[in-house]
């Protein structure tokens, strides 16, 4: 699989740019603000995610692992194809995404073209899930050396959303010290998906 590519852009289209790298030009599917920021002749380097089908193959190209990370939690969900996926993620940062789905906040969802409110209610219950399991994982090996630290469990749960540790540590520290200590586990890392958002 392909997770990143490195190369000149060659060709940018509505939808896609081409990059050549090591002699091939790959056909990389982006979102606006991503091939807003691209140029012909200029070097880049983008993370991707690599589909596979019996009939295609195609790469998705973003600019941080967190834009990718929340394409790929996405497209777990049935009715969000690359697409609408790459839609999504395109049309608002990140953080935004995540904390309208902890909120359920489907009509910023529904903002994107292509997504109805069926689709954003299904996204919303299916994600919500995923985010909760995936945070509570990532904080029971985050926190196996800290038992009962929250920060170490907001900074878990931040790092399977695909943030990098610094920005969750810095994250965390602020949303834990500004919540009770009783908050939830849900509680802290809307908080700090927050702190992100304003970054």
């Amino acid at each position: 699989m392909i997770a990143s590519i490195e190369g000149v852009v060659t060709a940018l289209t509505a939808e896609a740019a081409v990059i050549k790298c090591g002699g091939i030009g790959y056909r990389v599917f982006c979102g606006p603000s991503t091939l807003a920021a691209l140029s012909v002749g200029k070097p880049v380097e983008l993370h991707t995610h690599h589909l596979v089908r019996e009939d295609a193959q195609a790469l998705y190209g973003f600019r941080t692992p967190e834009e990718l990370a929340c394409f790929e939690l996405l497209t777990t969900v049935s009715g969000v194809g690359p697409k609408v996926g790459l839609a999504i993620v395109s049309s608002r940062p990140v953080a935004d995404l995540q904390l309208a789905i902890l909120q359920g906040d489907e009509a910023v969802l529904t903002a994107v073209s292509g997504v109805g409110k069926r689709l954003a209610g299904r996204i919303v219950l299916e994600l919500k899930e995923k985010v909760a399991a995936g945070g509570a994982i990532a904080a029971g090996a985050a926190g196996a050396g800290t038992a009962g630290s929250s920060e170490s469990e907001v900074v878990g749960a931040l790092q399977a959303l695909g943030y990098t540790a610094g920005e969750a540590r810095e994250a965390a520290r602020q949303a834990v010290a500004a919540l009770p200590a009783s908050a939830s586990l849900e509680d802290r890392v809307k908080a700090a998906l927050g702190v992100l958002r304003q970054v």
